[in-house]
């Protein structure tokens, strides 16, 4: 049996495009995008604050930071998302109590509503893409997804 590893590599001749996880990654993600972007639409939101909803929906209040780093979301951008929000009446924010340096932000009842709008129209996308995964094959994506990660480190200079 062929070692996919080696075929995934970019630093070998025998390089596949198709085998390298970071392809594959960005391509389903890219169809997922697509199709839950047509979905959110329905609800009046798009993907970034769709994706602020989820983490404050987990969550909150949250530090601008703490969403920034759950949300894959640069804190300059997510300012502008969080302003868009703000303005929508779906977060409100304010200093946080013990440190006015920080900024919490959290869900108005209207950004609760709109989560739940959201997760109602998302979850048939998620049931038909996880279709035919078992518990444990499941369970297994998810940790080799997070060990990458974790491998990758912090940045771009923990390459190896």
């Amino acid at each position: 049996m062929t070692d996919l590893r080696r075929l995934a590599n970019p630093g070998t001749a025998a390089f596949q495009v198709s085998k390298y996880p970071f392809f594959q990654l960005n391509r389903l993600a890219s169809r997922y995008n697509a199709v839950i972007e047509a979905r959110l639409r329905t609800v009046g939101i798009d993907i970034p604050t769709w994706r602020v909803l989820m983490v404050l929906g987990e969550q909150r209040p949250r530090s601008i930071g703490s969403i920034s780093e759950a949300a894959v979301i640069n804190p300059s951008t997510l300012t502008r998302i969080l302003q868009r929000m703000s303005a929508a009446g779906l977060v409100s924010s304010q200093a946080h109590p013990d440190d006015n340096r920080v900024t919490e932000v959290d869900l108005t009842a209207r950004g609760q509503d709109k989560l739940a709008e959201a997760r109602q129209m998302t979850a048939p996308v998620y049931l038909r893409a996880i279709d035919g995964f078992a518990e444990a094959e499941f369970g297994r994506l998810i940790e080799m997804l997070e060990r990458m990660f974790h491998n990758l480190g912090d940045g771009p200079a923990a390459g190896r």
